[in-house]
């Protein structure tokens, strides 16, 4: 029996969903909640396989949900559900610890066949996500920008290292730490660190 736990601020949509899943053979449903607070207050004394996920929700969002929650049990599932199809949405998601992306579009049996499927190891998306998934990643397997030394100081910040520890594990000055950084801001059209690192992860360059 796969135990399944729903956070979703639309009623109508939470409770046809969990009068849905425990129809299903094999699937129960006895925890919903209509925002991320109850959730991440309840969920670790449930201990869901799985959590259906909505990202737009009232107070903290279902991201910010997802992230808290992962810390806490990771080794809970989590499926996105929502009408949120943007890259930034999809990318930030599943970097959060999201593993499966559904759009509330999906036909029922996806929603079904998706929490088997999470289940058992894999990240069921909508065909939609999924081909947006398989786009960027066509896109970012083009030749980097920046130079090898580059990459490993783009690294190293994605690793959150300053400038000193980066100067003194690659063996030079913090002054050419600085330049390599001014490069890749210039390189990648982007004006801060954080920028740089979610570029970075975006688009695959480290």
């Amino acid at each position: 029996m796969i135990d399944v736990a729903i956070v979703e601020d639309n009623t109508e949509v939470r409770e046809t969903l969990a009068l849905f899943i425990n129809g299903s053979e094999g699937f129960t449903c006895e925890s919903i909640y209509p925002d991320c607070e109850a959730a991440i207050k309840d969920i670790p004394n449930k201990l869901p396989d799985v959590v259906i996920m909505d990202l737009g929700l009232p107070g903290k969002s279902g991201m910010e949900g997802i992230q808290i929650l992962k810390r806490k049990l990771p080794d809970i599932d989590f499926i996105v559900f929502t009408i949120q199809e943007d890259d930034d949405s999809v990318f930030d998601s599943l970097r959060a610890g999201a593993c499966g992306y559904l759009l509330k579009n999906s036909d029922p049996n996806l929603i079904l066949s998706s929490i088997k499927e999470v289940v058992e190891g894999g990240s069921p998306m909508s065909s939609e996500i999924a081909r947006k998934v398989i786009s960027s990643f066509h896109i970012n397997t083009k030749e980097s920008p920046l130079s090898v030394r580059e990459t490993e100081v783009l690294k190293r910040l994605c690793d959150g290292q300053n400038h000193k520890v980066i100067a003194d594990a690659l063996f030079v000055s913090s002054n050419t730490v600085r330049m390599h950084i001014k490069n890749i801001y210039k390189k990648l059209h982007v004006h801060t660190r954080a920028e740089a690192v979610k570029k970075a992860l975006h688009n695959k360059l480290v």
